[in-house]
C-alpha cells in the first residue's frame, strides 16, 4: 500500500474542527475536489458506519465513503469503497490535537493501492503527488471554511 501524509493546522478549536468534519454529508461545503455530497440512503447522519456519496467536481468520477473508525474530536478514518477512480483500495484517516484551546492540528493520511496491477504500480509515484495534492485542497478548503466561522452560524 502506498501513503501520502500531510499536516494542516487550523486557528480555531478542536470542537468547531470536528464539527465540520463530523457533518459527514456536507464536506461538499469545503472540499474544492467536490462538486455534491450527500449521505447514502438510510445513512446515519455520522459516526462509525455512516456511508456518502462525493460527486467529484471533474463532472464524471464519484466515490462512495463509509466511516470505519469514530473517536469523537480525536479520530476519524473514512473507507473509499466504490467509484469509478483507478483506486484497488483507498483509506484516508484525520487525527486531531488540541494544541491549545484555539488551535487545532490534523494529521491526514491516505493509504492507497491502485488498480491495474502492475501499470498501476508503476503509476504510484504520479498518484502520490495528484493525491498530496487532492488532500491538500481539502485541508485548506477546510480551514478556511472553520476559521470563517461557518460552523459557529
Amino acid at each position: 500500500m502506498a501513503k501520502v501524509t500531510i499536516t494542516t493546522t487550523v486557528n480555531a478549536s478542536v470542537h468547531d474542527v470536528w464539527e465540520s468534519w463530523d457533518a459527514f454529508g456536507d464536506i461538499y461545503k469545503f472540499n474544492p475536489n467536490v462538486d455534491k455530497s450527500k449521505l447514502l440512503n438510510g445513512s446515519k447522519a455520522s459516526g462509525l458506519g455512516a456511508k456518502r456519496r462525493c460527486d467529484l467536481a471533474d463532472g464524471k468520477s464519484f466515490v462512495n465513503e463509509v466511516i470505519t473508525s469514530y473517536e469523537p474530536e480525536r479520530f476519524m478514518a473514512v473507507d473509499i469503497y466504490e467509484g469509478n477512480i483507478p483506486l484497488k483500495s483507498a483509506e484516508v484517516s484525520f487525527l486531531f490535537d488540541a494544541i491549545s484551546p484555539t488551535k487545532t492540528k490534523i494529521e491526514t493520511t491516505m493509504t492507497f493501492q491502485p488498480k491495474f496491477w502492475i501499470l498501476g504500480a508503476l503509476m504510484i509515484p504520479l498518484m502520490k503527488v495528484q493525491l498530496r495534492k487532492a488532500l491538500q485542497g481539502l485541508m485548506a478548503g477546510n480551514q478556511k471554511f472553520v476559521e470563517k466561522g461557518v460552523m459557529a452560524t
